[in-house]
C-alpha cells in the first residue's frame, strides 16, 4: 500500500500522522508565487537558497556543501538507483526514435514521380539545377518541338532542367562548387566523395571530405553522417574510434540512410545481439538494402533467426521492389549496366 493510501486510510492513523503530514506538507508546499519551496535532503531545511544538487543524479538538493557530504553515505544507493532508472529511460528513449521506420532518403525523382531507387546507380544528382533524377528518365526519349525523336547519345541535356552537361572537369567542378556555395546539401556530399577519392579533378584529401561531409550533415544530409562514421571506424585521416563511427551511423539510420542502418545491424550481430540486427535489417530492407535481406537470410540459415523474419523480409523487398519498378527504368538497365537500379 503506498504512502497516499495510508493518509486516507482512517484506521492507520496512529503511527502514519507524522508521515501524512510530512508528505502533505511536501506536496502542497508552494511559495506566494507558485514556486515549490527547495528542502534540504540532510537537514530538513526550506528556502530558496537550497541550491546544492547532487552532481550525479540530479535529483536531491541541499543547502550547504556541509550537509551534501554529510548525507552522501545514505544517499549512495538511491543515487545509485536514480541514474540506473534515467539510464534505462533515456536508452528507451533512445531505441524507440532509433528503430522507427524513416521517411526515404532521396524522395521521388522529379520527373516520372516514382520513389527514387536506393541502389546508388539506378539515380543521378544534376549539379546544374540540383535535382537527383532516376536513370530511367536520364536516358528515356527526347522529343523537339516539332515532334522529331532526339538521338540520346547527342542531346547531352539534363533531363530536367535542360542545360548541357559539363563539357569538361573544370566546367563541372565550378558547378558543384556553386551549388556548394548556395548551401546544396547533396552538392556538398558530392564534393566530399570527390576529396576522398581524389575523382573528378578534385584532389584527394581526407580533410577537405570531412568538411564538407560535416557540412552537408548538418544540413540534414544523411548518407554525410554515415561517411562519418566510416572516417572514425576506419581511421581516414582520424584516430579509429568505434563508438564515434556507431553515433554517426545511428544519426545516418535514423535519417533514412539504409547503408548505415546494414553496418548497425553487422555491428549488432557482432556482439551477438542478434534480435537487435534483425530490427536494423528488417528497416533497411524496406528500405530496399538488399545486403540487409541476405543478413537475415544468413541469420535463418544458422537459426537466429525465424522463418517468419526471412518471409516477412522477402515480402518487405518484394513491396519496395513494386514501388520503385517501371518499364523505362527497365529499358534503361537492359541498354547498359551502369543504369540498373536494384
Amino acid at each position: 500500500m503506498s504512502t497516499s493510501d495510508n493518509c486516507n486510510d482512517s484506521a492507520s492513523k496512529s503511527n502514519d500522522d507524522g508521515v501524512c503530514d510530512v508528505n502533505n506538507m511536501l506536496q502542497n508546499m508552494n511559495t506566494a508565487d507558485n514556486e515549490v519551496v527547495s528542502i534540504c535532503a540532510n537537514c530538513g531545511k526550506e528556502g530558496n537558497d537550497v541550491k546544492n544538487i547532487c552532481n550525479k543524479c540530479k535529483q536531491v538538493k541541499y543547502c550547504n556543501a556541509a550537509c551534501k557530504k554529510k548525507h552522501r553515505h545514505k544517499h549512495k544507493k538511491d543515487c545509485e538507483e536514480h541514474i540506473r532508472l534515467a539510464a534505462e529511460h533515456n536508452a528507451k528513449l533512445h531505441d524507440e526514435k532509433l528503430f522507427k521506420q524513416p521517411p526515404p532518403e532521396f524522395g521521388d525523382c522529379p520527373i516520372c514521380f516514382l520513389r527514387l531507387p536506393t541502389f546508388d546507380m539506378g539515380r543521378g544528382y544534376m549539379s546544374c539545377c540540383g535535382k537527383t533524377i532516376c536513370k530511367g528518365c536520364a536516358r528515356a526519349p527526347v522529343y523537339d518541338n516539332q515532334g522529331n525523336l532526339v538521338d540520346i547519345n547527342k542531346q547531352n541535356e539534363c533531363p530536367f532542367c535542360r542545360v548541357v552537361a559539363p563539357k569538361s572537369e573544370e566546367e563541372a567542378r565550378k558547378r558543384i562548387k556553386t551549388r556548394v556555395d548556395m548551401k546544396d546539401a547533396r552538392a556538398m556530399y558530392n564534393g566530399g566523395c570527390y576529396y576522398y577519392h581524389g575523382t573528378n579533378g578534385f584532389i584527394q584529401s581526407y580533410t577537405k571530405a570531412l568538411e564538407l561531409f560535416n557540412r552537408a550533415a548538418e544540413l540534414g544530409q544523411a548518407t554525410a553522417h554515415s561517411c562519418i562514421g566510416n572516417f572514425y571506424y576506419f581511421g581516414r585521416g582520424v584516430e579509429v574510434d568505434k563508438k564515434k563511427a556507431v553515433y554517426y551511423y545511428e544519426l545516418a539510420a535514423m535519417g533514412g540512410c539504409e547503408g548505415a542502418r546494414y553496418n548497425l545491424g553487422v555491428t549488432e550481430r557482432d556482439a551477438g545481439n542478434f534480435d537487435r540486427a534483425i530490427k536494423h535489417w528488417m528497416i533497411a530492407v524496406r528500405s530496399g538494402n538488399s545486403e540487409s535481406l541476405e543478413g537475415i537470410k544468413q541469420l535463418y540459415s544458422n537459426a537466429y533467426a525465424t522463418k517468419e523474419d526471412y518471409t516477412t523480409a522477402l515480402k518487405a523487398y518484394q513491396e519496395y521492389l513494386a514501388e520503385i519498378k517501371s518499364d523505362q527504368r527497365d529499358k534503361a538497365a537492359a541498354f547498359s549496366d551502369q543504369y540498373r537500379y536494384y
